[in-house]
């Protein structure tokens, strides 16, 4: 139960509680918590109260906030629900409280490191058809191991940051020369990204069973992609300029401990993993993350977390099993979240397949790779204790022209 007035459909109530970091005017930026459509001032109240973190929650990310542990993780989030449920803190909460609308959102955490899994059977099986129809859908490692790339931490931006159209090299012409400009093939990919808050050293590897207690937080993310540079550079290494230029995350950092309610078993692996990717009972999970996908405010899928194949205590064994360290505000991402059918899938290369078989949207134009101006807009939800929603922020970005 809480004091606050919100209605029974409250997309952000005290079940999901995410942070953030906002500024008010020209005033420092600092941790703030969503609920409703408010921010609450965690650094104005904790002062006011005495709360002993008054300068972790001062600060202009979270990454301070990560830093203090699980269990003190754990504590002040008890601490947060509670302000909303106590009616003697009503009056002190209140006047701390700012309306969505008059706050500047900015990027939640500094990110240290930034890799990309290929974790949606269905989604690599797709692309495996698409760029490679002469070979097997799926590389013979895929089922063995969680596929990733390293990314570039430095263009992770936060939901409302336009996207600039990437120029790179694309595949040759009649001359057998590589043609090079602005990217003709922009998409999208809808994923999830996991938020790491406890570091480990390097040479040690987190194993299946700890890598729970690594993780903070969960946000969606759009991995924007330059299909036509992709298609070019990827062979032998893998994805770089096709990728590189933007990855856009939500404003709101969700505690992974809010999605309790919404952790769901596996599709199943078949052959059997190796031990180090193997664990017990809710070692290993999935969630049951509803998405939703817009361009432009037009639906156009629906992809759902559960479908994933690899789960994502096992991508963080994987990405550490060589002994490579974890830093606060390691950011990890699922790859695009695709499910079997067509209004599940998580990309426009995969929806319009390759742009040869362009959508119809609602206003009877034709939708395949984006266009200068397009806006999109990933959603996402779960379901929560007691019939309630977990919600997770949404992420959004417009593209803009190359100015290169």
């Amino acid at each position: 139960m809480t004091w606050l007035d919100l209605p029974a459909e409250c997309a952000f109530g005290i079940e999901t509680l995410p942070y953030g970091v906002f500024r008010v005017g020209s005033c420092e930026a600092r941790v703030g918590v969503r609920v409703g459509v408010q921010v609450l001032d965690l650094a104005a109240v904790a002062a006011e109260s005495g709360h002993e973190q008054v300068e972790v929650f001062a600060q202009a990310s979270l990454n301070s906030l990560m830093a203090l542990g699980k269990r003190t993780c754990r504590e002040i989030r008890a601490w947060v629900r509670s302000l909303f449920e106590d009616e003697a803190t009503r009056a002190l909460v209140s006047k701390h409280l700012h309306d969505l609308a008059d706050v500047t959102m900015l990027l939640p955490i500094e990110v240290a490191d930034y890799v990309d899994f290929y974790a949606s059977e269905s989604h690599a099986s797709n692309v495996g058809k698409i760029f490679r129809p002469d070979s097997p859908d799926l590389p013979s490692n895929w089922r063995h191991l969680p596929i990733g790339y390293h990314g570039r931490a430095g263009t992770v931006v936060v939901s409302g940051t336009d996207v600039v159209r990437p120029h790179g090299q694309r595949h040759p012409g009649p001359d057998g020369m590589p043609r090079f400009g602005p990217s003709t093939k922009l998409d999208i990919e809808c994923e999830v990204g996991f938020i790491v808050g406890t570091p480990s050293q390097q040479g040690d590897s987190v194993s299946v069973s700890e890598a729970r207690d690594h993780i903070f937080g969960v946000v969606l993310l759009n991995d924007w992609s330059a299909r036509d540079i992709q298609a070019w550079e990827y062979v032998p290494l893998g994805p770089f300029l096709g990728k590189s230029f933007a990855t856009s995350i939500s404003a709101w950092v969700v505690p992974l401990e809010a999605f309790t309610a919404a952790e769901v078993p596996l599709p199943g692996q078949t052959p059997e993993v190796l031990p180090y990717l193997q664990g017990e009972g809710s070692e290993v999970f999935g969630l049951d993350l509803r998405l939703r996908i817009e361009i432009n405010g037009h639906g156009m899928s629906t992809p759902r977390y559960r479908d994933m194949y690899w789960s994502p205590t096992q991508m963080l064994a994987h990405m550490t099993v060589n002994g490579a360290s974890l830093r606060v505000g390691d950011l990890f991402a699922s790859g695009t979240v695709s499910g079997p059918d067509e209004g599940s899938l998580g990309s426009l290369l995969e929806i319009t397949w390759d742009d040869t078989d362009p959508v119809d949207v609602e206003t009877g134009a034709r939708q395949g790779f984006l266009e200068n101006g397009d806006i999109v807009t990933l959603t996402g939800w779960a379901p929560g204790p007691n019939g309630t929603h977990i919600t997770l922020g949404e992420v959004t970005g417009r593209i803009i022209t190359s100015t290169g």
